[in-house]
């Protein structure tokens, strides 16, 4: 039984107060600026600043408490304990109370003299094709500033990226450091449009969709055929507007490729817009580069080195499990009753609350066994080719990891919902009754997949960098 701890209000308050940019770099996280927002590294949709934080992969967001359970997966006390710096005695910053800033309307930074400095850094250390490049600098889409630092005794030189509205009118501007040392500066122009990133307008019926300018410009570079024809467009970033907004003013466009990074976040993000575009009637692909992003592509063709590819961790658990799912799977119980899973789903609560996940997972497995082998089953009696491997494929090409951002609690409660909803079938059924229930088993074994992989990951996430410490020490 886990022991009570009492918070007072006060104490609730304190840690909700707490500044996530400063409690994130002092537990050794790494930030990445985003305008005013941090962006987490390792997991890059979502942004704090003060005291606030949004996932825009699930467009949710709220407070730290919150935050800290799902982000290290704590319970509500222990997010309230490590907030307020468990028993070392050393609190971390809060947020004074904000008031709302007034917006700061959008404009260019001042373009400087010339463009050489741009044009090495794209041409030089990007390696992009001069051809691409002088395209979208005669429409006046990329240029170079010179902005000055605060105090007015330093100079800033940045490639600009233009976004323009639907009357030619500059809306966005991304900024990239031409730096070539470290990773250098990024981000948006405060004030920006994010309906109107960069773009580029073509006659055809193809929008290619990417995360950076240079990634655009990088993916035109490797694929220079008839490239004005297409239309494409950067988010700068992983959010769908500037996509959208694109479908919205060219409904000539019935063609859709996602080209993000090849990473965790970009996989993400590419399953979530896949349906969303799909599911407004418009074909939509999915193309991923070799490494990282279309310009480590263009470094490796190079001989350079270039960032590797990243899978997702959650698609490895889900194809680690279903590939566990063997023949010998259709020797576990047959049981499959609204009783029978709403006892294990007791145990598998019980398990959770005593810290004996191991135990939970073995619950997990059993009722995600006995769930596949009941679909099957009906599927069977209907004269249905759909047999246990088909079941297994379904449920492995259907996992989403968008769609699994959810605390264990909450999975688990969505899978109690499923349970009950057998009783209904606790009779003579029709050819489509068993259809019905046939599906039902099958959302339960998806919710079963889910929390496994939920459950899976903490340890999952230990392993790689107990591996990537492991690595450094060896080098």
């Amino acid at each position: 039984m886990g022991v009570y701890i009492h918070f007072t209000e006060e104490q609730k308050e304190r840690a909700n107060s707490v500044d996530l940019v400063d409690f994130l770099q002092k537990r050794r996280e790494k930030l990445l600026p985003s305008g005013k927002e941090k962006r987490i590294a390792s997991d890059r949709s979502i942004t704090v600043y003060g005291n606030e934080w949004y996932d825009h992969s699930i467009e949710y967001g709220g407070y730290p408490i919150e935050f800290v359970q799902q982000f290290y997966h704590c319970s509500y006390p222990e997010a309230i304990t490590m907030l307020l710096g468990g028993e070392q005695g050393k609190p971390y910053r809060t947020v004074e109370e904000k008031q709302e800033e007034p917006k700061k309307p959008f404009a260019l930074p001042a373009a400087h003299s010339d463009m050489r400095s741009v044009y090495g850094y794209l041409l030089k250390t990007r390696l992009l094709d001069r051809t691409v490049v002088n395209a979208f600098v005669k429409k006046k889409l990329i240029y170079e500033s010179c902005e000055k630092s605060k105090d007015g005794k330093k100079e800033y030189h940045n490639a600009i990226f233009v976004g323009l509205d639907e009357h030619g009118i500059p809306r966005h501007a991304h900024k990239k450091g031409l730096y070539t040392k470290g990773a250098g500066f990024k981000g948006n122009v405060e004030g920006c449009d994010p309906d109107y990133s960069f773009h580029y307008i073509g006659t055809d019926n193809s929008l290619f969709v990417f995360e950076a300018p240079v990634d655009l410009l990088s993916y035109i570079t490797l694929h220079p055929q008839d490239w004005e024809r297409h239309s494409y467009v950067a988010l700068c970033g992983l959010s769908q507007y500037a996509m959208l907004k694109m479908l919205e003013l060219h409904p000539n466009i019935n063609r859709v490729v996602l080209c993000l990074d090849h990473d965790a976040e970009g996989i993400e993000a590419s399953e979530k817009y896949h349906d969303l575009i799909t599911g407004r009637g418009i074909l939509c692909e999915r193309e991923l580069s070799a490494q990282k992003d279309w310009n480590e592509d263009i470094k490796a063709a190079h001989g350079l080195p270039a960032i590797p590819a990243e899978e997702h961790p959650q698609r490895l658990l889900c194809e680690a499990i279903c590939a566990s799912l063997g023949e010998g799977m259709q020797n576990s119980q047959d049981d499959c009753s609204a009783d029978a899973l709403a006892a294990l789903l007791t145990a598998i609560r019980s398990h959770m609350h005593r810290g004996r996940f191991l135990q939970a997972e073995d619950c997990l497995w059993d009722m995600l066994c006995r769930s596949i082998n009941a679909a099957a089953k009906e599927y069977r009696q209907m004269d249905h080719s759909r047999d246990h491997a088909a079941v297994r494929d379904r449920l492995k090409y259907g996992f989403k990891t968008y769609e699994n951002r959810r605390k264990i609690k909450t999975r688990l409660d969505l899978l109690e919902s499923d349970i009950m909803a057998l009783r209904g079938f606790d009779r003579v059924l029709s050819t489509s009754e068993k259809g019905d229930l046939a599906e039902r088993c099958e959302s339960i074994a998806a919710h079963c997949l889910k929390s496994l992989i939920l459950l899976e990951q903490p340890r999952q996430k230990q392993e790689m960098k107990q591996n990537q410490e492991m690595k450094l020490t060896m080098q």
